[in-house]
């Protein structure tokens, strides 16, 4: 008996001490299983990306600086990386789930991400990066609340629904891969998607029957938080609810100064929160809308995703045409106008993307100015590409980081230019060298002519100007020095320009892409290498004890590696939990 007390104290001071590592952030742990499932969306059987069986994934529920760690199985027969869509991973570009910072996760392996969602708030997601397989799914909704102490700039909700809208085809993503290989166009999507399912059958004629559609089931009288993210290919969506007004007051990680919208434009890898407040007479359902801008809207009219809203003294069942979108299908100035009606509420309580916590991000001195110009595509060396200031980037077998971390030559050129290259384009893997605590302003000039969106992971950057014609010194006058949104995602629209400005105050290397899924896949893209020449673990963190190797350094590369460090970091908390029960156990026998 002695003895059984003894091994149970034992035991209990064992793991107590293997848990003090959990004391000052939590942490929360998830397993990811990523396969591919057969669905019928839009009516037709095709092949989806699935996570745990389900399309979409399920969403991540964080608080401001847990420790998130997930568990990523890859039962897909090709290669998988995860990105994590506006997460700063913060000291950490090992994490972020990119081919110029990651070596993939091979078919049949596990890995485990681990990262802190540090000073971060907001609604963002996930989705894989690798071999245009956003297209067939495998995206989730990414929760970032505040924590307790920190108060939200409006009531509690009565309930959080996120919602993903996105463009779809019934091709599977390897046919649209060898598409654009091919030198083709993708062509019109065959439908709008809300939550992984169809449209709403509001006409008989544009919509077959048996499609399932999303509902959400609401209360009246009751105030809903809506996260909605545009996890699509390559269409600007029109977001609306029939007979609501949709209070602004987040986005990407930043409060806005609160406006109600009829609707509003979310453009492809976008995110914003409206609160949802359930005010009609529920005398039926309401439309949810979710449906293509900036197209001919008699061909696109079956390309439009349609969900229910449902009140729970709903009398019956939504009927009638859809609630209009903007009219303004050959002009873009109505859609211009109400970003920059988009404004950051400085008085909020939050994190702030701005050095030294300062929020006079309009009074610091630019260090660094990039004009980065995208057109349509050309052809290098026989191929269809994309470029971003005359270069196409290539992705290296080497990711950018490990080269770096092992003094690998050759990998990449440290030379993108600061203004569109002159001569005929280019593919290369060339990379903007940032400057360690610079305040760097980037210029995005769209001259194609479709909307583009541009993400930089890493950072929120202040969105401070956008306007139509190129981009000139004079531009500077028009710029929101005070309340411009903070962000990691901004539209540029065709023939126009959007200024973004940048604090490099987050140590790695940064993916600058579109995230119009077909031109980043064919090259609009590149890296921003930020380093301290200080060698110190305050400015980032150790590379992983789980890191993979690739390219150059792949016979660094042992199979056990990866089951050792996965089975040790996600069966932690179990593992606690397992020593406190034997130990209980031991002691009360």
């Amino acid at each position: 008996m002695a003895l059984s007390k003894f091994l149970g104290l034992f035991l209990i001071h064992i793991a107590l001490l293997s848990s003090s590592c959990f004391a000052a952030d939590p942490f929360v742990f998830y397993d990811f299983e990523v396969s591919y499932i057969t669905a019928s969306p839009l009516g037709v059987p095709q092949q989806v990306i699935a996570i745990n069986n389900k399309f979409p994934g399920p969403t991540i529920n964080s608080t401001t600086n847990n420790n998130v760690v997930i568990n990523v199985r890859n039962k897909l027969d090709e290669s998988l990386l995860l990105h994590w869509s506006g997460i700063q991973q913060r000291r950490s570009s090992w994490q972020d789930g990119l081919p110029g910072t990651n070596c993939p996760i091979p078919p049949k392996w596990n890995w485990t991400y681990q990262f802190q969602v540090k000073d971060q708030i907001g609604s963002f997601f996930y989705f894989p990066s690798l071999h245009f397989q956003r297209a067939a799914g495998g995206f989730g909704g990414f929760i970032i609340n505040n924590r307790d102490i920190i108060p939200i700039p409006f009531g509690s909700p009565d309930g959080d629904i996120t919602i993903l809208i996105g463009d779809w085809y019934t091709r599977n993503h390897t046919a649209l891969r060898k598409a654009l290989d091919a030198g083709k166009d993708l062509g019109m999507p065959d439908g709008v998607l809300i939550n992984g399912k169809g449209p709403y059958r509001y006409n008989d004629t544009l919509v077959p029957d048996d499609i399932d559609y999303e509902t959400i089931d609401v209360h009246p009288g009751k105030t809903y938080r809506l996260r909605v993210h545009n996890v699509g290919i390559s269409t600007s969506l029109n977001f609306r609810i029939q007979s609501h007004n949709l209070l602004l007051a987040e986005t990407e990680g930043s409060y806005t100064v609160q406006q109600n919208y009829t609707s509003l434009d979310i453009h492809v890898g976008q995110s914003y929160s409206f609160l949802l407040t359930t005010d009609q007479n529920a005398s039926s359902d309401y439309y949810i809308v979710a449906s293509a801008r900036f197209v001919n809207e008699s061909q696109w009219k079956r390309v439009t995703g349609v969900a229910i809203l449902r009140y729970s003294n709903s009398k019956g069942k939504a009927a009638g045409p859809l609630p209009d979108p903007p009219q303004d299908e050959y002009d873009k100035t109505f859609s211009m106008n109400q970003a920059r009606s988009i404004r950051w509420n400085v008085s909020a309580s939050g994190a702030r993307p701005n050095p030294q916590g300062s929020f006079r991000y309009g009074s610091i001195n630019v260090t660094e100015i990039f004009v980065l110009k995208n057109k349509p595509p050309v052809t290098i060396d026989g191929k269809r590409r994309t470029t971003l200031s005359g270069i196409s980037f290539v992705n290296p077998a080497t990711p950018i980081r490990l080269a770096d971390q092992f003094k690998v030559k050759g990998v990449y050129k440290l030379d993108f230019p600061s203004r569109p290259l002159t001569g005929p384009p280019k593919m290369e893997t060339s990379v903007i060298n940032g400057t360690f605590r610079g305040f760097m302003e980037v210029i995005l000039q769209n001259n194609d002519t479709k909307v583009q969106t541009y993400h930089l992971s890493g950072y929120a950057f202040f969105v401070v100007g956008m306007d139509y014609g190129e981009w000139s010194e004079n531009s500077r006058g028009t710029y929101n020095k005070w309340d411009g949104i903070a962000r990691s995602t901004t539209q540029v629209y065709p023939g126009a320009w959007t200024a973004i400005l940048i604090s490099l105050d987050n140590v790695g290397v940064w993916n600058l892409r579109t995230e119009n899924l077909d031109s980043w896949y064919l090259g609009q893209e590149t890296y921003i290498r930020v380093v301290n020449p200080e060698v110190t673990n305050k400015t980032e963190l150790p590379m992983p004890d789980n890191v993979l190797y690739c390219g150059a350094l792949s016979k660094r590369q042992k199979p056990q590696d990866i089951s050792f460090a996965t089975s040790i970091t996600t069966s932690s908390s179990k593992l606690f939990l397992a020593v406190l029960m034997v130990a209980s156990a031991l002691l009360f026998h």
